[in-house]
């Protein structure tokens, strides 16, 4: 199946969008693909912010882009936008990053105020690097979001069904195997 990269862009080692990311994950990897994930928070923040372009962690972040024939990208929404650490990123990536690549924007927010985020913020800075399709995303409320204790994620049920259709979706336009059944992650 595919090779797809998951990358979250928030910069909390706590993040709900990491979070639901890996949770994703799961369910695409069920389907038959192959899924990285990148957390670029991880990245060190000197080669992010001086943009050097030939850290060897940016280089190797630029090679998870190349072989990825998916990308899922998820940012929790700040000010009406996508996280400056994904911004950061995307801009150390060349121009065509994403030339011929099929991808997936999500975004997580306390507000139904920043749910246009991905359409009027994300998806111009995709389409400009090159996708050659962006499936329709989802914008997903902090509060249907619940981490346990214990580490568990789950998922408010309307919200929960969204991001199944969404991210299967995405795994039809990669040539996965959808739908999955019910009982599935």
């Amino acid at each position: 199946m595919a090779a797809i990269l998951s990358v979250s862009g928030s910069p909390s080692a706590t993040s709900r969008t990491a979070r639901l990311l890996r949770h994703l994950d799961d369910r695409l990897r069920l389907q038959g693909h192959d899924v990285t994930s990148l957390e670029v928070r991880t990245l060190p923040a000197g080669a992010l912010l001086g943009a050097d372009f030939r850290h060897p962690a940016v280089v190797e972040a630029t090679a998870l882009f190349e072989q990825a024939d998916g990308v899922v990208i998820g940012t929790p929404v700040y000010k009406a936008a996508y996280s400056g650490l994904l911004k950061s990123l995307l801009d150390l990536l060349p121009q065509y990053a994403l030339t011929g690549k099929t991808v997936l924007p999500l975004a997580t927010g306390g507000s139904t105020a920043h749910v246009l985020a991905i359409d009027y913020a994300l998806r111009p800075v995709l389409s400009s690097m090159g996708a050659a399709h962006i499936v329709q995303g989802w914008f997903t409320l902090d509060k249907d979001i619940t981490v346990g204790d214990d580490g568990t994620l789950t998922v408010a049920p309307g919200s929960a069904e969204a991001l199944k259709q969404v991210t299967d979706r995405f795994s039809a336009a990669l040539g996965g195997r959808t739908p999955v059944l019910a009982a599935t992650p």
